[in-house]
């Protein structure tokens, strides 16, 4: 290696390594025996845990999946607590770190470079993933193509399903940059050539998804990842890739359009995706290194929250709807969008009133920070959003439908949703489980705490005593006399209550007639 690139840690950002990190904390099941690739998405699905297949398919292959399928694995990633993710990413994208090249011959990426009739996506350990699906599919990528009208790099994450040795449908039907950027390049009839790295460290898959103005895109992985990105160009063009993933797949778009049937698929909503026309991506070349571990991920089916695609479409609503809420009302606490949803449709928003009317901000704000977001629930802080059982109970005691829903339509939505029912466009709803502004004191929102007396000496202060410099609350009358009974309390003012003296306040205080 050069001495000018020997500074740099290839391995640090290794998908390999952080799948060690993962057995080190309890996160990984490793399977040494000979595994079919036939059995690779039953023994995924709904998995706690990643899985690494040390011996996949006939070539025994290694092979992981599910690295991304929980919130703890993105925070063990990110060296943060999954409670910190949200904060330290937002604070990352603030701050990216441009990217440094670094020549070929020092890229671990390039420790094998096939290329032409070498290159075979069919000797790649890819395996069927759902029942119905169109064929096998390549589901970890990360694509990196070039803006020919702007000059930036544009990175995002699409599948792609085999079509042979060297072609492979892709994914153009939503709305993307790469969308945008391969129509204005089929309207000229020209490829696009684009990168697909496989096997990247999930900073990378984050930094991807996330919503933010354009730019260098690779100085926000580098942001993402807390240190500059080491990039070496590809084989056969001009792409700058990750030079320490564990491959990459160089080709391009060719210029007929969308012209090729691509799926069905198993969607990231939890239901498939219907057959569609899309682009082919030619292979030119696969770059990678010489003990390269291949990633798959897991996506659809009946455990959400369990697949990498929720856990990541989860943090990208986030950011989304956290930034709309910096701007829409004054002090939002937290934010969490369940992956059970598939990580975009209901959002959770607790935020701290500090005017009335801020409830349905957030909400407003959140309905346009994302043609995802469906359903919002506004809580004040005390409730914790990241709770299933928090949440019921301020939908079931904060919560009237008559007057706490706000109910829209006509916003843009996405297609995969079933419920649409081949509509375009949607509704949405916010539901207000605030307590009424300036009440959250008052004694009904006030929650049951065990009681905890004042440590301090007894002072034996008799109640009758107590009473006489103002109304007190039973444990008040405790706390006077030094007791950690309460039943002699009870018998003062049994006395007090003959004699005529007793009463209480509207709070529920004892006091003196």
């Amino acid at each position: 290696m050069p001495d000018s690139f020997a500074s740099i840690d290839f391995d640090r950002f290794r998908l390999a390594r952080l799948v060690d990190r993962l057995a080190d904390a309890g996160e990984l099941e490793t399977v040494t025996e000979k595994v079919p690739l036939s059995r690779v998405a039953a023994m995924l699905d709904g998995n706690p845990k990643a899985v690494l297949f040390e011996r996949a398919g006939p070539e025994e292959a290694r092979l992981v999946g599910n690295a991304m399928a929980s919130r703890r694995r993105l925070a063990l990633a990110l060296g943060t607590g999954e409670r910190d993710l949200l904060p330290a990413l937002l604070d990352r994208l603030d701050n990216p770190i441009p990217p440094v090249e670094v020549a070929r011959d020092a890229a671990p990426i390039h420790e094998i470079v096939l290329e032409g009739e070498d290159a075979d996506l069919t000797a790649l350990p890819v395996h069927l993933q759902h029942a119905l699906d169109g064929a096998p599919y390549i589901s970890a990528g990360l694509d990196f193509s070039r803006d020919p009208d702007t000059g930036l790099v544009n990175i995002g994450m699409r599948r792609l399903m085999l079509r042979g040795r060297r072609e492979a449908g892709i994914d153009l039907n939503a709305p993307s940059d790469l969308r945008a950027i391969y129509g204005r390049a089929h309207g000229r009839g020209e490829p696009l050539p684009v990168a697909i790295v496989v096997g990247a460290h999930p900073a990378d898959a984050i930094a991807s998804l996330s919503l933010v103005p354009p730019g260098d895109e690779l100085a926000l992985i580098g942001g993402v990842r807390g240190a500059a990105l080491p990039v070496v160009k590809c084989a056969t063009s001009d792409l700058m890739v990750p030079a320490d993933a564990e491959m990459v797949l160089e080709g391009h778009l060719d210029p007929a359009g969308w012209s090729e049937p691509e799926g069905p698929y198993g969607e990231y909503v939890g239901y498939y995706g219907v057959l569609k026309s899309n682009p082919v991506f030619h292979l030119d070349a696969i770059a990678r290194r010489g003990d390269a571990l291949f990633q798959t991920v897991t996506i659809g089916g009946r455990t959400m929250d369990r697949t990498d695609t929720a856990q990541i479409c989860a943090l990208k609503t986030e950011i989304s709807l956290w930034k709309a809420l910096e701007t829409a009302v004054r002090e939002p606490v937290a934010v969490c969008v369940t992956a059970s949803c598939g990580g975009m449709y209901n959002a959770r928003v607790a935020l701290r009133q500090r005017v009335p009317g801020e409830a349905r901000n957030a909400i407003a704000a959140a309905f346009g920070s994302s043609a995802d977001v469906k359903h919002v629930f506004v809580t004040d802080a005390d409730i914790d959003v990241f709770s299933d059982s928090e949440l019921d109970w301020a939908l079931a005691t904060r919560f009237q439908a008559d007057r706490d829903i706000v109910i829209a339509s006509g916003f843009r939505a996405v297609p995969l949703d079933p419920s649409l029912q081949g509509e375009r466009a949607g509704a949405k709803a916010g539901f207000d489980l605030t307590v009424p502004f300036g009440r959250l004191d008052a004694q009904e929102f006030t929650v049951p705490e065990p009681p905890e007396l004042a440590d301090e000496a007894a002072r034996g202060i008799p109640a009758a005593e107590a009473l006489a410099t103002g109304p007190k609350h039973f444990r008040e009358l405790m706390e006077a006399a030094g007791s950690q009974d309460g039943r002699e309390i009870v018998r003062e003012l049994e006395a007090l209550y003959a004699e005529g003296r007793l009463g209480r306040d509207p709070d529920g205080r004892y006091v003196l007639g």
